[in-house]
């Protein structure tokens, strides 16, 4: 049985720390691509969102002008028929 000497041993741990630098070099450089990726994709996401919302708004803002206008109408058509339910009263 042969034992290893000191030399021996740096070699094995030298080349257990080589080969991890050389597996987490890679395994880190991947990670943070992928964490800017999901950063840039989240941030195209949030601008869709923004739009989205902005569009939303104009439409309820448009939809309450519109509102208003009919609201408006209506309160002439009611008055109109007041007068003409007046007129129908008093020709009877």
């Amino acid at each position: 049985m042969t034992y290893m000497d000191g030399h021996d041993w740096t070699e094995v741990v030298g080349a257990i720390g080589i080969f991890t630098l050389l597996v987490s070099f890679p395994i880190v450089i991947i990670v943070q691509f992928a964490k800017t990726r999901r950063a840039r994709v989240a941030g195209a996401r949030e601008d869709e969102y923004r739009r989205l919302a902005q569009t939303a708004v104009q439409a309820q803002e448009s939809n309450a002008h519109l509102l208003a206008a009919l609201h408006n109408r209506l309160g002439v058509m009611e008055t109109r028929l007041e007068t003409l339910e007046r007129v129908l009263k008093d020709v009877d």
